[in-house]
């Protein structure tokens, strides 16, 4: 056994002082940290929503367009990270039309936003977008996260607008026993929130993430940096998802309020109750093709919670894939660029 002498405290400290010295120095040389990499353009807006269509990279691409609605709780351009983790870039490459929903950040004077809104306006008229622009029926849905929780209730209540749906790492029952998040939020005053900052500040949303987690997001992470500060590459790939992390933007007051309370803190979603303007959310009329897409390591998102769908929804046509990893690998990981685009697109070109 190596003794710990004077002598080999004095080699490590130099040691770690001198890879501190040179990540220092990459730091400094690491220059902007670009996201979202592939080329897109926009083709529709509306308030703060930017609606994007990304470029093809076939010749000829699925004449049925592909919508993606993210979650409004982060930056969509997780799912366009770098070159070599894109799932947008994967779905391109499948020969898919790809349109993202950009949700903005909202402000003041978003504040009395509704469900109502995002809904029924801003999905809607983007879904609305796309059919007159196709000249089709129906399009489909790709619903992630927490958009995939909305494209389920728009879904339910405008079927005959959603050729194929898909779901990843949607929640469908809340209150799974697993679901750390549901346990955080059932605790939480949620109209004295609202009513005290008006939109609940994303940084206070991400503060919350992280304590789910806090070993692994708020320490070790950090620690296991040190082992990359001379990595150029590796670094700048640390530092673009460390941006997105803390890239939360703030939410619209009255959307937040009712998302929270009754999907997180009262289930309706799961029970058919959740109202929308005047209409009962009942996903046994999501009767279009679905596949539910989770993570089997989640830890926002539990699979039981993903997995309910399958007792709920109406569909004939209903589909599930687990993927071997957590909530965020499931967008970024290598295999996860091997596995998840390629599904997805073959399971919608075969309808």
């Amino acid at each position: 056994m190596n003794s710990l002498t004077p002598e080999r405290i004095t080699e490590e400290l130099q040691s770690f002082q001198s890879r501190l010295a040179r990540g220092v120095q990459a730091l400094t040389e690491v220059g902007e940290i670009e996201t979202g990499v592939s080329s897109r353009d926009p083709v529709y807006q509306e308030d703060k929503l930017v609606l994007y269509r990304y470029r093809p990279r076939v010749a000829e691409p699925h004449p049925v367009p592909l919508l993606i609605v993210y979650a409004l709780v982060n930056r969509p351009y997780m799912m366009d990270l770098q070159e070599d983790r894109s799932m947008i870039r994967g779905l391109l490459d499948a020969g898919l039309d790809v349109y993202l929903i950009d949700w903005g950040y909202p402000d003041a004077a978003d504040r009395r936003l509704t469900l109502v809104d995002y809904l029924q306006r801003y999905i809607g008229h983007c879904v609305d977008y796309l059919r007159e622009r196709q000249r089709l029926e129906a399009i489909n849905v790709l619903g992630v996260c927490q958009g995939g929780a909305l494209s389920l209730c728009f879904a339910a209540l405008q079927p005959e607008k959603i050729r194929n749906l898909v779901t990843m790492v949607t929640p469908v029952d809340f209150h799974t026993p697993d679901n750390l998040l549901t346990h955080l939020i059932r605790h939480v005053d949620v109209d004295l929130l609202v009513d005290t900052f008006g939109n609940p500040p994303g940084q206070l949303l991400n503060f919350a993430f992280l304590s789910l987690s806090p070993f692994r997001l708020a320490g070790q992470k950090y620690v296991e940096v040190m082992d990359i500060l001379d990595d150029a590459p590796a670094l700048k790939n640390f530092l673009r998802m460390e941006k997105w992390i803390f890239d939360s933007p703030d939410q619209a007051g009255e959307a937040f309020r009712q998302f929270a309370k009754d999907f997180f803190q009262h289930n309706k979603l799961v029970k058919g109750e959740v109202v929308i303007g005047d209409r009962r959310v009942d996903l046994h009329n999501v009767v279009m093709p679905v596949l539910n897409v989770y993570a089997d390591q989640d830890h926002l998102v539990p699979p039981a919670a993903s997995r309910a769908l399958a007792e709920c929804c109406g569909s004939r046509d209903y589909s599930e894939l687990s993927f071997r990893g957590g909530h965020i690998g499931i967008y970024v990981s290598s295999r996860a660029q091997r596995e998840i685009p390629p599904a997805i697109a073959d399971w919608l070109l075969a309808r």
